[in-house]
């Protein structure tokens, strides 16, 4: 099911696929037409930024500006329940940050997304909810509307913290919103 997820993927479609935290619409994240249908579906306006997900910490810094003292904060987090804000690369669309030179970065922790990332590539990371509604966290509660616009659903049962990620302001060691792994994030910038 991964597979046939990543090359839905690369072909430029959206799936549903879980995580975690909670089920996320994933498309590629360098594919301007796949990431509008993204914003399309859920309903968000542009001016809303969309976060993004990969699968290593490799990854990460293709897209993103990483320093060495941020490496060692992050081994500790990710994989994991956090959505960390960063200075984006040029490789990172403006459409996905909504011209904000900053990124939300998510390396979850579950191994159906990881597979789908590392053969797609960094890909949306946004919950599979129309904006402003709840964020689903099994399939049932993914909406129809959600389920008809994606071209494929990775059902991974319930996700293990059914709430959204925690996330945090890097650079400021700031948390911009609680979520799941909130205790050790908070922990972690102490």
């Amino acid at each position: 099911m991964t597979a046939e997820a990543a090359e839905i993927i690369i072909g430029g479609g959206v799936v549903i696929y879980p995580t975690e935290t909670v089920y996320g619409l994933g498309a590629g994240a360098f594919d301007r037409q796949a990431v509008l249908r993204v914003f399309e579906i859920k309903k968000r306006p542009l001016s809303m930024p969309i976060t993004l997900a990969v699968s290593s910490l490799e990854m990460m810094g293709e897209v993103s500006e990483i320093g060495d003292e941020d490496l060692e904060l992050l081994k500790r987090l990710l994989p994991g329940p956090v959505t960390v804000l960063v200075r984006k690369k040029d490789v990172v669309p403006d459409l996905l940050t909504a011209g904000s030179p900053l990124v939300g970065i998510r390396f979850p922790d579950h191994a159906m997304a990881l597979e789908m990332i590392a053969a797609a590539g960094p890909i949306t990371s946004t919950s599979a909810n129309i904006t402003g509604q709840p964020a689903p966290a099994s399939p049932e509660e993914i909406s129809d509307h959600i389920r008809k616009n994606a071209d494929l659903m990775v059902d991974g049962g319930r996700c293990r913290y059914a709430e959204p990620s925690t996330l945090l302001d890097l650079k400021r060691r700031e948390i911009i919103r609680p979520g799941a792994g909130l205790k050790e994030v908070q922990k972690a910038i102490s």
